[in-house]
């Protein structure tokens, strides 16, 4: 049967929306240039107010022109930040505004793919938007479906993202299994331990299959953040004293290193203050480095930059960072061993995180079949093997990195909501 619902997965780093229908290779419909996957990115031209979306923001920005590029805006929601604005050429532009505008956007593509109108949906969403935080939490999940409603779905319902791709798992096995999803996306990190079968898949109600659900607020963009300062911010200034003895001020180093919050230190009175700290600094090489990058609005681009250096530390040793734009000739080395050391806090957190789900299901780690990796950043040796460990009996499957969320969201709107 042709489902008349989809799924949206409105990820941090990229977004894809299922539809159930016979004969189609995948479910995953193709958002941008003949991809199922679309970067959650926003670019606003400053000249023209243009809005460019996924790839295209991206390269936009990439290639110079003058405005804002936003990306990570999923990590806005249930945080302060979600009700302030960020500038371009003076005018304020709400963050909700720029939600909004994205997941319209992709609505209006998935659409367009289908060649017919969505207005029920089923989101995927993280265990918790927010950790230890339940009001916000809440919040979260109301302001997404608020925004949903507003861009034309009438009829919205969530689901765990590790939920969802447990779904995709269960339609790729022939026997029952009890599996541990590990969902390590851009934002957060979600876990599911669930029993699967075939059989199963076509039952609405899942309650009595699932043995624990879990997640903690850290993600493949709090990766890139640790890497970045551990290995590029230094020879910005992080670390560095002033003449007075004290350190540098870290906060636009954290500002610079996190996405969503690049743009902060763009504003003027920013700016003002690096000008400052450059008189008051020992070394002042690495502040003019700091300032360059800033004038240059370089941030999104260094983070880029970062982003990919993880990504290849997956199958080499080491990689070279090259940051002649702010300086000629100036680069670094990036290993294993600065990705390893950087996130090991996080991933003991990660780690945790999976040893306290099988404590609330009563289980030792024989009791597990299989581990179903999913999710952006669910390839980094170091969470793999330190999840791998506690769980040594399971065998562990690599699923769809990007797509076994929308496509589990697929599956499950097909059956829930026809």
């Amino acid at each position: 049967m042709i489902a008349n619902a989809c799924g949206v997965d409105f990820g941090t780093s990229n977004s894809t929306v299922g539809w159930r229908r016979p004969g189609a290779a995948s479910p995953l419909l193709l958002l941008e240039e003949g991809k199922p996957t679309m970067p959650s990115a926003v670019f606003f031209h400053a000249e023209d107010e243009e809005v460019s979306f996924g790839r295209a923001a991206i390269q936009d920005y990439l290639e110079g022109y003058d405005g804002r590029l936003m990306r990570a805006l999923k990590s806005l929601l249930g945080t302060p930040l979600m009700e302030g604005h960020t500038e371009v050429q003076g005018r304020a532009l709400p963050f909700r505004l720029l939600l909004t505008r994205f997941i319209a956007e992709i609505k209006h593509r998935a659409e367009r793919a289908a060649g017919q109108p969505f207005d029920r949906a089923i989101f995927g969403r993280p265990v918790f938007f927010v950790d230890d935080d339940a009001a916000a939490d809440a919040k979260a999940q109301a302001t997404l479906a608020e925004i949903a409603r507003a861009v034309g779905f009438r009829h919205v319902e969530f689901q765990y993202e590790p939920m969802a791709a447990a779904f995709d798992y269960e339609s790729q096995i022939r026997g029952e299994e009890l599996v541990l999803v590990v969902d390590i996306g851009g934002g957060t990190s979600d876990f599911t331990l669930i029993r699967l079968a075939p059989d199963r898949s076509e039952r609405e109600d899942r309650r009595d299959d699932i043995l624990a659900n879990g997640g903690v607020h850290i993600g493949g963009t709090d990766f890139d953040k640790y890497l970045n300062l551990r290995t590029a911010m230094p020879l910005l200034g992080l670390g560095s004293r002033l003449v007075t003895g004290k350190d540098m001020p870290s906060t636009p180093y954290f500002n610079l290193a996190s996405w969503h919050t690049i743009n902060q230190v763009y504003a003027r009175k920013s700016v003002a203050m690096l000008k400052d700290l450059y008189y008051e600094s020992a070394e002042k090489q690495k502040i003019a480095r700091l300032l360059r990058l800033v004038e240059q609005r370089a941030g999104h681009g260094l983070a880029f930059r970062i982003e990919e250096a993880k990504i290849a530390l997956a199958e080499n040793r080491l990689v070279s960072l090259d940051l002649a734009n702010l300086e000629p000739g100036l680069a670094c080395e990036v290993s294993q061993a600065d990705l390893d050391a950087a996130i090991d806090h996080l991933v003991a957190r990660i780690e945790r995180t999976v040893s306290d789900l099988m404590r609330d299901a009563c289980l030792g780690p024989e009791a597990v079949d299989t581990i179903f990796f999913t999710g952006g950043s669910s390839s980094v040796p170091l969470l793999r093997q330190r999840i791998v460990a506690l769980l040594p009996a399971a065998r562990h499957v690599q699923g769809d990195a990007f797509g076994s969320i929308g496509t589990g969201l697929a599956l499950d709107a097909a059956r829930r909501l026809g």
